[in-house]
């Protein structure tokens, strides 16, 4: 099944790039099931996310939905706390279930309201942000992903920012703590293999051209229900 394995990482970037997300939970998903090595998955995740992620924040970017307010909050506590994250054991049981319920949050918020919020941007209350930073730092290094599924609909349910700068916000979240993370897996000494520049490839293309889509061609309820049919597809093939 490894033959199948790049279209897949090619789609699962380019869903994920469209709402400004890396695809971590998409890949490992992918990775999973089409045989990739168990000790392999976690740190190519993030490796994919710091692809994925930065061109999907680059389109954002250039096209005027990033705002450093509502960003600086979150990443401050939160990048140090991935490093540690990614240091800390997690059995494979613990690991399933704590995934699946990042996701599951993220499709109840993304069914919850069919009202796109392109106009409420309430300030976010620096103490809430770096306590709220530095939880999903954490959860994010133990799982491997960048956070982006756990704080987008945070920001979306406090009318924090609107969809597209949730996106614009999650993309560079993503990346920063996917780079914490995978720096702690380095300190326990993790080395890429040489087929992962190949799926690095593939996932980064299908960023290239999501992270283009959903920041100028895509309406913002359609970003809402292509995020939400990528997560339920991986949330279901974690339960199962």
């Amino acid at each position: 099944m490894s033959h199948l394995l790049l279209p897949v990482l090619f789609v699962v970037g380019l869903i994920y790039a469209s709402v400004g997300h890396g695809g971590a939970s998409g890949y490992i998903v992918a990775m999973t099931l089409l045989g990739v090595a168990p000790e392999q998955i976690k740190p190519t995740a993030l490796l994919l996310n710091l692809f994925v992620s930065s061109v999907a924040f680059f389109q954002y970017y250039r096209a005027g939905h990033f705002r450093w307010a509502t960003f600086w909050p979150f990443a401050i506590s939160s990048v140090p706390l991935a490093f540690v994250g990614a240091r800390l054991p997690l059995s494979d049981t613990l690991y399933k279930q704590l995934l699946a319920g990042c996701l599951l949050l993220l499709i109840v918020r993304l069914i919850w309201s069919t009202k796109a919020n392109e106009e409420a941007q309430k300030p976010i209350p620096p103490a809430v942000g770096l306590l709220v930073g530095g939880a999903v730092g954490l959860l994010s290094g133990m799982l491997g992903i960048g956070g982006g599924i756990i704080l987008s609909p945070l920001l979306l349910i406090f009318n924090w920012a609107t969809i597209r700068q949730t996106a614009a916000t999650s993309a560079l979240f993503i990346f920063v703590n996917s780079v914490s993370g995978l720096v702690g897996l380095l300190t326990k000494g993790y080395s890429p293999a040489p087929e992962q520049y190949t799926w690095i490839a593939a996932a980064f293309a299908g960023g290239l051209v999501g992270g283009y889509l959903g920041s100028h061609r895509f309406s913002v309820p359609l970003l809402r229900y292509v995020l939400a049919l990528g997560v339920a597809v991986a949330c279901v093939k974690l339960l199962i």
